[in-house]
């Protein structure tokens, strides 16, 4: 029940991306992300450039295009959406293959896919290369609202608990000749469900009257005053990529 369990996303290497501490990768992939979504979008040079220090980062991280972009079709709701963008904007339009295309429409859809994707393969990069322990940690470290972590924390380290008790009603429902099949049982799985729900919670009570009486007071020990924290160095070279990015954000604002 550990929440230092690499997350299914998680790429074990020796990279130099991987070693980086924690808050330095996620500042890094936010103000990556902020100078994309503030590039305008008629800019297309500066989307290559976007999608060429991905690259570099991706090689650098030892994570192959291949996994990127299967995982990226996460996206894929969000595409459909710009394909249809396109027929549905208004406007002047232009005739593309037979078919006439709002020229807003086609500006929109390339936003949408390239600020999107860009933004889908940081984020994955991310995931790739750290630990959903180092992810909390480094949000820690980053001075993140310590509720919101404690929440992400507890989630996280009891979700394999909850799994496992799940699994359990389960097979005990089987072994009961429950067929979870058929429309007809479905009352004897909404009751699995509620108790599922009741006993989470009562455990959940159990786990903060513990806490309590160990002298929890509303705030876990905080975890960015320990070891292990980014040194200026590090900082320096995390910083290569949003700031390469920055710069070809302000040249395409002040080009547009």
């Amino acid at each position: 029940m550990g929440a230092g369990h690499p997350h299914v996303l998680y790429r074990e290497s020796g990279s130099p991306v991987h070693r980086l501490p924690p808050e330095v990768k996620i500042a890094a992939m936010v103000l990556f992300t902020v100078a994309v979504v503030a590039t305008p979008r008629e800019a297309y040079w500066a989307f290559g450039g976007y999608a060429l220090l991905v690259a570099v980062v991706a090689a650098l991280a030892r994570v192959g295009p291949r996994w990127l972009l299967s995982r990226a079709l996460i996206e894929l709701p969000f595409v459909l959406f710009a394909f249809a963008l396109p027929f549905l904007g208004a406007g002047e339009r232009v005739e593309v293959a037979g078919l006439a295309l709002s020229v807003d429409g086609l500006h929109g859809a390339f936003n949408i896919l390239a600020k999107g994707t860009l933004g889908v393969l940081a984020s994955l990069l991310l995931a790739a290369t750290t630990t959903t322990r180092d992810l909390l940690l480094g949000l820690d470290r980053l001075r993140c609202p310590q509720i919101l972590t404690q929440i992400a924390t507890f989630m996280l380290r009891y979700l394999e608990v909850l799994v496992g008790e799940a699994r359990r009603m389960r097979v005990a429902r089987v072994s009961r000749g429950d067929d979870p099949r058929f429309l007809w049982q479905l009352r004897g799985f909404a009751a699995g469900v509620g108790a599922l729900f009741l006993r989470a919670f009562e455990r959940g009570e159990r786990v903060y009257l513990a806490m309590l009486s160990r002298g929890y007071t509303g705030r876990m020990p905080t975890a960015w005053q320990g070891a292990g924290a980014a040194t200026a160095g590090q900082w320096v070279a995390a910083a290569t990529v949003p700031a390469i990015a920055a710069t070809i954000a302000a040249v395409a604002l002040v080009l547009q």
